[in-house]
């Protein structure tokens, strides 16, 4: 019964402080989303004053081992991690210095106040809808262009399934990443599943612990190469959550 009652406390202060420090930044937040050109500000903004607030506020520790150090520069990177929690945001903004924009599930979009701005500031897919996934590209480029990089959790959602490991991994960051010719950073998430799962009785606080991997490369590869190197990636994170080497 203790357990239940702090599980209840505790989901409800995550929810609590979400929506709570969105309220206090909603002026700059609102200021900041006027123009594309101030994104950068804007991610600053997020990382510093959202993201790393609820991780730490809900009693959770970023251990991070840096197998590579993303550049704070203007380059841009493929973004891609394992995907079992709600805190897989809060932890990828967590681990990039480098301003990169979210490609997501529209549905993200109609939830209350978070929604609102989720949707001015992240790249939205339609899964059902071709031309959704099409127009993916288009504003993605434009944001590489813009040298920003893009982050795609490639399972596609989280299973329902709580055994699996790793899902079967879609091929729009791959596709993106060659088209671009920009290196995909792989990112291994150990503990969010665990420490947050999306069951609402279940949990706990402690260190989350991340690895950032080394760059894999694509230039010179092709649309040809999209199903190897969408394999690569996968087996490198399975690899690692299977073994949980950290």
């Amino acid at each position: 019964m203790p357990k239940y009652i702090f599980w209840l406390l505790w989901r409800s202060w995550f929810y609590i402080l979400v929506t709570s420090i969105i309220l206090l930044l909603l002026p700059i937040l609102l200021i900041l989303t006027a123009r594309k050109s101030w994104y950068r500000a804007l991610y600053w903004v997020i990382r510093h004053l959202w993201a790393i607030p609820i991780l730490y506020g809900m009693g959770f520790i970023p251990k991070i081992r840096r197998e590579y150090k993303i550049p704070n520069d203007h380059n841009s990177y493929m973004l891609v991690a394992n995907h079992c929690s709600m805190m897989d945001i809060m932890l990828m903004l967590y681990c990039s210095k480098n301003p990169f924009v979210f490609v997501g599930k529209k549905e993200l979009s109609r939830l209350p106040l978070f929604g609102y701005f989720y949707k001015r500031v992240a790249i939205m897919v339609d899964r059902k809808s071709p031309q959704s996934r099409r127009e993916v590209y288009t504003q993605a480029m434009a944001c590489i262009e813009a040298g920003l990089s893009i982050c795609i959790f490639p399972e596609g959602g989280v299973p329902d399934d709580e055994s699996i490991i790793l899902d079967k991994f879609k091929d729009g960051a791959f596709r993106i990443a060659i088209e671009c010719q920009i290196p995909i950073v792989p990112m291994v998430f150990y503990d969010a599943k665990k420490r947050f799962p999306f069951r609402f009785f279940a949990g706990s606080m402690g260190i989350m612990r991340v690895d950032i991997l080394a760059p894999i490369y694509t230039q010179g590869k092709t649309l040809d190469d999209k199903d190897t190197l969408r394999e690569e990636v996968r087996t490198l994170i399975l690899q690692r959550l299977t073994n949980n080497t950290h």
